[in-house]
């Protein structure tokens, strides 16, 4: 057949496999019917991770393309599907029968519409269907809601699910997020990337069905929410870094601010020296950890790894940095000189005992500028060097 008459595969119905001999033949039997439902030109590729029971047979012999993918991990079968698959748009999902591939048409219209990223959503409060058995109750009530909740308050998501499998986008847009994540958190990393990316998402009502296995899933709860919740904190420096470092440094500078002239009593209860520089330690930490934050949000914004926010960029390559440069530069000269005042006197002393309470207040006062000093000009510095171009 001459290549200009092959009709264009409009979707690609991409299924990650791992020993599913069992429930890939209905699957791949919703897929086709969902094609013929809907009068749409259609392919089924299995991203094969490995498969020990003849599954990809069994997807041979049911008309899907069957592609090896020797890489072991969800992530890494479906990068390799994504990258394989010939139509404009991709419906993924698992080949367990916990997802009705028969839904396609819900998926289809909104992409023909202009979205980008189609997310299922399981969930009631999204419109979706838990049927009896179909999720865990640890993941019902606990890893799915918080950690699409993190979802939200950490990226303004408009994802209900974040972490549902069954999803369709458009092939091009999510090739240019880059996603590399190999385990279960590229279901994390897609919806992260599109939305830092800007792209349109939308959500359609889905149903979860028990999945038509006897054997254990490959999901491991504790493990793969883990590995979900630590990829969201490493995409949000803000929420990592940022937010507690501010916090930390505010509450211990009106500690320290407080407890610097004098004792300060509570009750029957008074705080002194000793609370004086665990406030102090607070202010620094808070510092360190709000320059960490500021260094790796840079580096991220710089790298691509992180798209957007130029107006981070302005603030490495702009002015800002020499202001803190002059900054850190007072603060260590403040703190040398009321150091070396304080070691005057004690010389006028002849270097002996001195008064307790105005001593150590004088000595964590220098202390704590000269550190804050160091940190604000190594950290500018560091600033200008990550924000350099490339």
């Amino acid at each position: 057949m001459n290549t200009l008459e092959t009709p264009q595969i409009e979707i690609t119905v991409l299924m990650p496999c791992l020993n599913e001999a069992e429930t890939i033949a209905a699957c791949i039997e919703d897929a086709l019917s969902a094609f013929a439902a809907a009068n749409v030109v259609g392919e089924v590729l299995i991203a094969d991770n490995g498969s020990s029971d003849g599954s990809q047979k069994i997807a041979e012999e049911m008309g899907a393309r069957v592609l090896a993918i020797a890489e072991r991990g969800y992530g890494s079968a479906l990068i390799g599907g994504i990258n394989a698959a010939k139509g404009k748009y991709i419906l993924m999902g698992d080949a367990d029968q916990s997802y009705d591939f028969k839904e396609l048409p819900k998926f289809l219209e909104p992409l023909r519409n202009g979205a980008e990223l189609v997310m299922g959503c399981r969930l009631p409060r999204g419109g979706g269907t838990i049927m009896p058995g179909a999720m865990p109750p640890l993941h019902r009530w606990l890893g799915n809601p918080v950690l699409s909740a993190l979802g939200k308050i950490f990226f303004s998501s408009p994802a209900d699910d974040f972490h549902c499998g069954l999803r369709a986008f458009n092939r091009e847009s999510i090739v240019k997020l880059d996603l590399c994540t190999k385990g279960m958190e590229f279901a994390s990393e897609m919806v992260v990337k599109a939305t830092l990316s800007k792209l349109k998402i939308d959500q359609v009502p889905i149903t979860l069905h028990p999945d038509g296995r006897t054997r254990a899933p490959h999901l491991r709860s504790w493990r793969d929410g883990w590995r979900h919740l630590r990829f969201m904190l490493l995409y949000s420096p803000d929420w990592l870094f940022i937010l507690p470092g501010m916090l930390l440094f505010i509450l211990g500078l009106i500690g320290f601010t407080i407890l610097l002239p004098k004792p300060f009593t509570v009750g029957a209860i008074t705080f002194d020296l000793s609370s004086l520089v665990v406030f102090s330690s607070a202010t620094l930490i808070g510092v360190q950890i709000l320059g960490f934050g500021i260094l790796i949000k840079i580096y991220a914004i710089n790298s691509g790894i992180w798209p957007g926010h130029e107006r981070w960029m302005r603030f490495a390559r702009g002015r800002s940095i020499d202001l803190g440069l002059l900054l850190g530069t007072l603060f260590l000269l403040f703190g040398l000189t009321v150091l070396f005042l304080a070691v005057a006197d004690w010389r006028d002393a002849k270097f002996a005992a001195l008064n307790y309470q105005e001593s150590l207040r004088t000595t964590i006062t220098a202390v704590t500028a000269i550190a804050f000093g160091l940190q604000t000009l190594f950290t500018s510095f560091a600033i200008a060097m990550v924000g350099m171009k490339k």
